[in-house]
């Protein structure tokens, strides 16, 4: 199947509403308090932070990096086990497949997120979103709203997945 001309429109899409986002409700002081605990989760299981486990890189696009790195399994954050979908974007100078794989911490933009929490959001499967700096603190949108939480331009994109679960390369998660 071939997902190019998908994913142009899911990228054209998050474009769109990405001014509409701010009006969105994410980035509030629960949604910070999850993303947090969240990070930590994805440390001690091995899927951000240093050390992190490395997936095969390929090449990504906007909004996420010119190459990217996917992994998904669960988590425990607060006690319950979570399926979560990581997605390490990769930019700059100089960047390519053989570059992240070579030395990822150098190229490493951006982590976003995905992570299934049953009755959080039930209009958009239940899905928490959050991208983090390569620190592992919550990015800002240009107002200066963290984009954690209910981050509209990341589901009303994902909406476009085949299969009804807002994933783009599996339908494991219904």
């Amino acid at each position: 199947m071939n997902l190019k001309p998908l994913a142009s429109v899911c990228a054209g899409l998050c474009l769109a509403i990405a001014a509409a986002a701010s009006a969105q409700s994410f980035g509030n002081k629960d949604d910070l308090a999850y993303a947090e605990q969240l990070w930590q989760a994805l440390v001690k299981a091995g899927l951000a932070g240093k050390g992190a486990f490395q997936a095969t890189p390929y090449p990504g696009q906007h909004p996420h990096g010119a190459v990217l790195q996917t992994l998904d399994g669960k988590v425990s954050v607060g006690g319950k086990s979570q399926v979560v979908i990581v997605k390490r974007n990769y930019g700059g100078e100089g960047v390519s497949k053989e570059a992240v794989a070579d030395n990822p911490d150098k190229f490493l933009m951006a982590v976003t997120v995905m992570v299934k929490r049953p009755g959080y959001d039930p209009a958009n499967k239940d899905w928490f979103w959050v991208k983090y700096t390569p620190n592992g603190k919550p990015d800002k949108t240009p107002e200066g709203t963290a984009l954690a939480g209910r981050v509209g331009m990341c589901s009303d994109c994902h909406k476009s997945a085949p299969g009804g679960d807002q994933v783009f390369n599996h339908n494991r998660y219904k």
